[in-house]
């Protein structure tokens, strides 16, 4: 059985200085790829680094919606980094009303969505996409910029009836830690209403630790409990979610 954690960030300064243990612990458990994810220059510097370095690691570089306050020049040196093959999507990229109320700014956030978007369709790259709080703009956008080679819904918390449109638009749909927690309702219901060849897992650590680490520190190493409850909800076996999620992402970021 193969696992493949679609979104975490082991460039973040809780694991960076740490990685190889983690790395090895999640391999304990079947986590033999990952999708190492930056949010805005330094840490895609380090999700590039890490790809490098470790066999099975991928990275995912760009700017995230709360970051998006960067120079031509900070923007366009980390482009210049999308023809290294261990880059295999842009992102997280997308759009963050919870944290941003400004009107402008959310505006801003819309252009550089879109600015990203063209970038990924150049270089022929899905993308990995962040929505908060944000979820009729995320899907309006994505339809006015049809994706060339599509992307992820990363740690997907909307409804049923959007995730449906977003599978249409070559999108699949990532799910993590909340599917777990006691009152998830709305990702259970999802995870129940999309084919899981349109699904895959995640764990945002160390971010979203599934129950019963709520609250805690999450790690790679924790997908399992993820994947556990993906195979109830959908009644098959683990090792067949698995290997369905495993290749849904293997084949979308093109490793």
């Amino acid at each position: 059985m193969k696992i493949f954690d679609t979104h975490c960030h082991l460039n973040h300064d809780d694991f960076y200085k740490n990685v190889g243990q983690i790395i090895k612990e999640a391999n304990a458990e079947g986590v033999d790829s990952f999708l190492v994810v930056g949010y805005d220059k330094e840490s895609s510097l380090r999700a590039l680094n890490l790809a490098n370095k470790y066999k099975g690691v991928y990275a995912a570089i760009g700017f995230h919606p709360t970051d998006i306050d960067v120079s031509e020049e900070e923007f366009d040196s980390l482009m210049k980094l999308l023809d290294n093959p261990k880059v295999v999507a842009i992102g997280e990229i997308g759009l963050d009303y919870h944290w941003v109320k400004d009107p402008l700014q959310r505006k801003k956030q819309r252009e550089f969505f879109v600015k990203q978007i063209n970038i990924a369709n150049k270089y022929n790259l899905p993308i990995s996409i962040h929505s908060r709080d944000a979820d009729l703009d995320t899907l309006n956008i994505l339809k006015e910029n049809p994706l060339k080679m599509g992307g992820i819904m990363h740690c997907y918390s909307g409804s049923v009836e959007s995730a449906k449109e977003l599978t249409k638009m070559n999108l699949l749909i990532s799910l993590g830690g909340p599917l777990t927690f006691l009152n998830a309702k709305t990702p259970k219901e999802v995870a129940n209403a999309i084919p899981l060849e349109k699904i895959v897992i995640e764990t945002d650590a160390p971010y979203l630790a599934p129950h019963p680490h709520r609250g805690r520190t999450n790690h790679p190493k924790y997908i399992v409990l993820v994947l556990e409850e993906l195979s109830k909800i959908k009644n098959l076996s683990v090792e067949e979610v698995a290997n369905v999620t495993y290749e849904n992402a293997r084949k979308m970021f093109h490793v």
